[in-house]
């Protein structure tokens, strides 16, 4: 099926593209197949589902410190949250936890699904462990070079790739083009510095390889 995702801003990531107020994205299947003002791409495509966010779409967003923070952190279940709290443990608070394969797995797992609550598709490898590198494979992320990637910046780890971005061309791996995969992301903000300046944590919808992943309430 062919699906429209449409808001208010449409920035492709492609620094030769201006934005593209009232923009669109069609999707068809795993892949992109049309950019540009939504009267345009629905007059087109008329039989296309239309899916309408607030914000702006952009391309998906690449974890530099994917392995970081999948190897070095662990990601408590909800029913430990009262014991653990909800954020990532590091360090001593790491160190302190029982973690057998199979707890273990269930913290990358978590990871990986926290990341796409913020609009991440691409992370930066490479797995070698083996309960990471078949997470990941499984969760659809995309496994990317991390090796220009900037240095953890604090000792606390974090999920938003704009914790360590100044613009949003450091913080995908691709523009979005007709043609390519189609991993994109809503953010309810007005723009580009307005995301920027908010961060990944105003996503609300996250599109990996043609499927919506996740949905904000």
């Amino acid at each position: 099926m062919l699906t429209i995702h449409a808001a208010g801003l449409l920035l492709t990531g492609d620094p030769a593209a201006a934005p593209v107020p009232g923009g669109a994205v069609l999707v068809d299947g795993g892949a992109v197949a049309a950019l540009g003002p939504l009267d345009e791409v629905t007059a087109a495509y008329p039989g296309a589902r239309v899916r309408r966010w607030p914000g702006v779409l952009t391309p998906g967003l690449r974890q530099w410190h994917g392995l970081w923070l999948l190897t070095r952190a662990y990601h408590p279940d909800p029913r430990e949250y009262d014991e653990l709290g909800d954020r990532p443990l590091t360090g001593d608070r790491l160190a302190a936890l029982d973690l057998p394969e199979t707890r273990r797995s269930g913290s990358v797992r978590r990871g990986l699904q926290r990341m796409l609550r913020y609009g991440t598709t691409a992370v930066g490898g490479p797995f070698r462990d083996t309960v990471v590198r078949t997470a990941v494979a499984r969760s659809g992320l995309r496994e990317v070079p991390a090796t220009l990637a900037p240095g953890v910046l604090d000792d606390l780890p974090n999920l938003d790739p704009f914790h360590h971005a100044a613009a949003l061309a450091d913080a995908i791996p691709a523009p979005l083009t007709v043609g390519g995969r189609a991993d994109l992301a809503a953010f309810d903000v007005p723009d580009e510095a307005g995301l920027v300046a908010a961060g990944a944590g105003t996503c609300v919808a996250t599109v990996l390889a043609g499927r919506l992943v996740y949905r904000g309430a």
